[in-house]
């Protein structure tokens, strides 16, 4: 996921930190819930299983969201969500302090397994990453369509007036009107190749360097709200882009690598609770761009606590029951 890739030098130091000390911290999850239409039977009934994830917002979402499904299905669970940094959550997971996680399929690919050219399709990206990581004691199971990958994206006002869908729309937009295709994008995505220099490249477009606006990730969203910028460099699963009504373009070219949020599961928990993949199936076919965007805005936006705004979309769509 596009955080890691940002972060590699902190989730290095705490992945080192990690692995020397071991997880020391955690608390056991106490939520008051009943299967729904997942662990009927109570099939995790007697397992301990404790569940991790990186630090920002989707993740803890995504981190609750398994841990409350275990607990649903009969299990004991140990909340380890929050670690800064995603070295530190890959290798508790490698190494038994951690049975479970969501983790992306480009993070694997590029930061974890060393590759530097992701792979277009989807699936076969996951299946990739999948059957490098067997050897590392890790077993993926099947993703979701929840893809938290680069996009630009416009406000209401400049989407009806230019009326572009797709980012072969905003090249030959900028070769047409030069003037009306202006950018707000971070520093790091203007320099990198699987960012603006990559998509240009790609999509043959060409913007000046006049028509480039360079600012922090916050302020972006807020420009390309108020038409500051036409287009502005946002994230496929932010919150703001629902609570800002902005509309992401289209990459119909599939240059952006893809960040598909799968359950990484430690391979001997599995092998002891091969449960858990059955109850984590039809969670994850739920997950995708509109629901993480909806639930990530419910805690950057609305202030809501990530575990509860978890609970409450697993209870609305009958996973889990109170």
């Amino acid at each position: 996921m596009r955080v890691t890739l940002r972060t590699a030098a902190i989730g290095m130091l705490g992945g080192a930190l990690l692995v020397s000390c071991g997880l020391t911290s955690g608390s056991p999850m106490v939520d008051d819930v009943k299967p729904g239409t997942i662990g009927k039977g109570l099939p995790l009934k007697g397992a301990d299983l404790t569940v991790t994830s990186k630090e920002f917002t989707e993740q803890l979402i995504l981190g609750a969201i398994m841990g409350i499904a275990f607990e649903a299905a009969g299990a004991d669970v140990l909340d380890r969500t929050g670690i800064q940094g995603s070295i530190g959550a890959r290798e508790a997971i490698k190494n038994g302090d951690a049975d479970g996680m969501y983790e992306y399929t480009g993070t694997a690919w590029i930061t974890y397994q060393g590759n530097s050219e992701p792979i277009d399709d989807p699936q076969q990206q996951w299946q990739a990453v999948r059957d490098a990581d067997l050897k590392n004691g890790i077993t993926w199971l099947a993703p979701s369509t929840l893809n938290n990958t680069y996009a630009l994206a416009m406000n209401q006002k400049n989407r009806a007036k230019y009326k572009t869908k797709t980012l072969s729309d905003v090249a030959d937009l900028a070769e047409s009107d030069p003037k009306a295709v202006t950018l707000c994008v971070e520093s790091e995505f203007a320099s990198r190749e699987d960012g603006l220099p990559g998509m240009q490249k790609a999509y043959g477009m060409s913007i000046p360097n006049s028509n480039i606006t360079k600012m922090d990730t916050g302020i972006i969203y807020t420009q390309a709200a108020k038409g500051t910028c036409t287009y502005g460099e946002v994230f496929t699963t932010d919150g703001r882009i629902k609570a800002m009504n902005l509309t992401p373009m289209e990459d119909d070219k599939h240059f952006f690598p893809n960040y598909n949020a799968a359950p990484e599961i430690n391979s001997k928990a599995l092998k002891e609770h091969p449960e858990i993949a059955e109850v984590l199936a039809p969670i994850t076919k739920k997950l995708n761009n509109t629901v993480a965007r909806d639930l990530n805005s419910k805690v950057d936006v609305d202030g809501q606590d990530p575990h509860e705004v978890a609970k409450d979309w697993l209870i609305e769509e009958g996973f889990v029951k109170e």
